[in-house]
């Protein structure tokens, strides 16, 4: 019969098992992900998505604004691509009154995710923008666009544009 102490251990040496993801690759199913977006209203990756902007931190999240700033409305869906941004380290007092505020400012929609744990998986580099590339729904591509010339030629756009 196992004792509380052998539990305790048990569980102890199975947590960061359980904790443990394997990043999101080339291959696999894009798994759902339903968040809320600046506005607080229900987000998730549509079928019909090509490309997944992600910012996991400051670098990137500042090269997707200076790109996707300049757009006009709509202009992500015209590209069948959305932008998703991993807020979950950002101070809550700082999320809430400066973050929040200004990116409902924007031309353009925002996955909002707070939670660590549910992009755990997702490939991430804090420089750079990641792009995940989808066709039906599974994953062909993962890059990154660490200056924003190279998310403006993901994206398609002219040195102009």
């Amino acid at each position: 019969m196992m004792n509380f102490k052998h539990l305790l251990i048990a569980c102890a040496l199975t947590l960061p098992l359980a904790s443990w993801a394997e990043p999101l690759a080339v291959g696999q199913a894009m798994p759902p992900l339903v968040v809320k977006d600046q506005h607080d209203q229900p987000w998730s990756i549509a079928a019909e998505t090509r490309l997944i902007l992600f910012a996991a931190g400051r670098t990137a999240s500042n090269i997707a604004m200076e790109v996707l700033g300049q757009q006009p409305k709509g202009f992500l869906a015209t590209r069948h691509a959305v932008y998703l941004a991993d807020m979950s380290r950002m101070p809550g007092l700082i999320t809430r009154t400066f973050a929040l505020p200004s990116l409902r400012e924007q031309p353009f929609t925002v996955g909002v995710v707070l939670d660590e744990a549910l992009l755990s998986d997702f490939p991430r580099r804090d420089d750079a923008v990641t792009l995940i590339g989808l066709e039906n729904s599974r994953i062909v591509a993962v890059d990154y666009a660490a200056t924003a010339a190279t998310l403006r030629e993901a994206l398609g756009l002219t040195s102009k544009e």
